[in-house]
């Protein structure tokens, strides 16, 4: 590979990028070990795929607002370096899938020139902050959450703590208390409210933490009722350091900050967040809310040509479902379903050419794999829908069941055990087809996943599949896990849906069938799907799909997956979307040389902090290092600390200092200063000069 070069007006990310160039230049040498270079990729949004020798890149849209330039670039990106398809997913970023692992510097330079970042879209980082897709235009909300939103994106983005976590870290703000950001399976989340104080109004959040999906789902709970404005990125911030030092590291399925809060309790982890308060720069952040008030309003101006409308009758129903009210007078927001939340390059330009008279420089993705344009004014909805009916993207049901949300699954992911696009393709049209009057319906929302993981959110559907396989004799077939029940019920409150029953993938649509007619011949006045499923309970539904698991029924193609062509078979690789351990002694040590670097470059430029943090972490991995050498597991950060002094220090093994854990932690202790910011780094070269003495002696040894 020839040395990259980059012509950049951002020095951080110019450096990320020749960063990434030489790692990968490093890897493909052999000087970098396979677990190194996955943990340092994933970090920077390059993702491998199912299929050998392609990545997945994947491309944060914060909140998932991107501008007409950005959205011409991507198409432009995936043009030149993927497939000319542009994957909206259920955390509002862009996907792009089949790229060349030798050719992402130079794509995430071309992104960089429209403000797109790929910089810790994957791994164990803070991922892109979701936001509701009606922030500054509903009407319900108590103020727009969109600056908030991106203050946190802003913050965190290259944040020392958030860099190398034992897990990911996933951060949802709602408009409203509709919730429609889904806090509650999120690791943290926020709703605005205002409240009267001293006879002010003030702005503020409610604050949830601990949500997750997954195979074991978690419902938030809720840390602060209210929590005013000015400390919401300070709490966070302390938050992470506590999830960075006491989150599991081992393994990496009961990693997640739910499990550590679940293991600890509310209370204690509250109280450990607490003590992180004195160690941060920033008590109080003042957020800037004046920079988004500023919105590029379309100018109305229709091309000459004349609108056609091929479908009256659908564009009459399409007004019902998919165009909302804005709080701003005379103005529509509109929403465009996305099958499986891919849509084409050439697609995307169209519709930017000729809405953009007519729509905000403001599209957002949405948390259900969609397109949402807005400040349309009333006489401009017939045009906008002309647009859309000739890119056969005008169909009705936004939010409703026919508007399923559905990972990837099988089509490129590792983990996908069986198809859930094919699938969510099959129920979309058997929504339109036979039930109808569901189009007009918000109360029914079907998630499909390929996996148990949750990418397709099918752990608080109405109606949830999960990919799976079944043994039927000597034979696999393909097969979902069917759950009912989940849903949300606002203000960060949920239901997770229930195991129901595991089917053959084939007969996912006569489960439908039979819960959509059992509901509509059942239903009482007014009860919503979420409330009828709550009040008939899990047994209900498991005697009512019982029939479809008769496997002495099953028909030669219900042993072919949705969308295949042959015979089924089970090829699940090893995921990455948990990122991976590094327990290689050596590397270790060189990691925490690399933090020494880091450290040295943030005190040179007054960034106490950040120097801070990562002369902590140089601590910690020099220790791990000395400890995996010794054989010693290493689970938690804290557990590093107490393990070290445990084998080391009161062995008369490491004498330099009295006790270990209280050398490292005295980074919770003191203010972020230049004195104990030099101080702390030259106490940590000083130990990572022992650590590498000492293993070079137990090498000799």
């Amino acid at each position: 590979m020839q040395s990259f070069q980059t012509e950049l007006e951002n020095p951080l990310v110019e450096k990320d990028i020749i960063e990434l160039e030489q790692k990968i230049r490093a890897f493909k040498e052999g000087s970098i070990s396979e677990e190194k270079f996955r943990s340092l990729r994933l970090a920077r949004g390059v993702y491998g795929q199912r299929q050998q020798g392609v990545q997945m890149v994947r491309i944060k849209l914060p909140y998932g607002k991107m501008s007409f330039a950005q959205w011409k670039k991507l198409a432009d990106v995936t043009d030149e370096y993927s497939t000319g398809n542009l994957h909206l997913t259920t955390r509002q970023d862009i996907q792009l899938h089949f790229v060349s692992l030798d050719r992402t510097p130079e794509m995430w330079t071309a992104l960089d020139k429209d403000d797109l970042t790929i910089r810790e879209a994957c791994g164990n980082t803070v991922r892109n902050v979701t936001g509701s897709d009606m922030a500054g235009i509903d009407s319900e909300e108590p103020f727009d959450i969109t600056p908030y939103a991106h203050a946190i994106f802003e913050y965190f983005l290259r944040k020392p703590v958030g860099q190398e976590m034992g897990r990911k870290f996933k951060i949802a703000v709602s408009s409203s208390e509709k919730d429609s950001a889904l806090v509650f399976m999120h690791d943290l989340g926020i709703i605005p409210r205002i409240k009267k104080i001293n006879g002010k109004q003030v702005r503020g959040f409610k604050v949830v933490i601990g949500g997750g999906l997954g195979a074991q789902p978690f419902l938030a709970k809720t840390t602060h009722e209210f929590l005013e404005e000015e400390l919401l990125l300070p709490y966070i911030e302390t938050v992470l350091r506590v999830f960075d030092r006491h989150g599991e590291r081992n393994s990496r399925h009961k990693a997640r900050i739910k499990f550590l809060i679940h293991q600890i309790g509310i209370d204690a982890f509250n109280e450990l967040v607490a003590v992180e308060h004195k160690a941060i720069t920033d008590k109080k952040v003042a957020i800037d809310t004046n920079r988004f008030e500023n919105i590029s309003l379309p100018t109305g101006i229709l091309p000459d040509e004349k609108i056609q409308i091929n479908n009256p009758l659908n564009f009459e129903i399409w007004k019902r479902t998919n165009v909302k009210k804005q709080k701003q007078e005379e103005y529509f927001a509109v929403y465009v379903r996305v099958p499986n939340g891919n849509i084409s390059s050439h697609v995307s330009r169209r519709l930017i050419e000729k809405l953009k008279p007519v729509i905000a420089d403001d599209v957002r993705v949405t948390i259900t794999q969609n397109l949402q344009f807005r400040f349309i004014k009333a006489e401009h909805l017939e045009y906008v829908y002309s647009v859309l009916e000739a890119e056969s993207l005008a169909a009705p049901g936004f939010g409703s069941a026919a508007d399923i949300v559905s990972c990837p699954g099988t089509d490129t992911c590792n983990l996908g055990i069986s198809s859930s696009t094919g699938l969510s393709i099959v129920l979309s049209q058997l929504i339109e087809d036979e039930f109808p009057e569901f189009l007009v319906d918000e109360n029914i929302a079907i998630r499909i996943s390929g996996c148990m993981n949750s990418c397709g959110q099918h752990g608080i559907a109405g109606i949830g599949f999960h990919g799976s396989s079944m043994k039927v004799k000597d034979k696999v077939i393909p097969a979902v896990q069917v759950l009912i029940g989940g849903g949300n019920l606002g203000g960060g409150e949920a239901r997770v849906a229930n195991k129901v029953i595991k089917l053959a993938s084939k007969r996912a649509p006569d489960a439908v069938r039979v819960l959509l007619n059992d509901f509509k011949n059942n239903q009482q006045q007014n009860e919503t799907y979420l409330d009828y499923t709550f009040n008939k309970g899990e047994k209900y539904f498991y005697d009512l799909l019982k029939p479809l698991a008769n496997a002495e029924t099953l028909l030669a193609e219900d042993f072919i997956d949705w969308g295949q062509a042959e015979k089924f078979a089970t090829a699940i690789g090893v995921g990455e979307c948990a990122g991976v351990m590094i327990d290689l002694v050596s590397t270790l040590i060189f990691e925490a040389d690399e933090k020494i670097s880091l450290a040295d470059e943030s005190l040179a430029n007054k960034a106490f902090a950040d120097s801070i943090y990562q002369t902590y972490a140089a601590f910690i991995n020099a220790a791990k290092a000395l400890l995996l050498n010794h054989s010693v597991q290493c689970n938690t950060q804290i557990g590093i600390l107490n393990d070290f002094d445990k084998n080391f220090t009161d062995k008369g093994l490491y004498t330099n200092h009295g006790n270990f854990k209280e050398l490292v932690l005295q980074i919770n202790k003191n203010e972020p200063t230049e004195e104990f910011a030099k101080k702390y780094l030259q106490e940590a070269k000083d130990f990572i000069v022992f650590a590498s003495e000492f293993k070079e002696k137990t090498i000799l040894n």
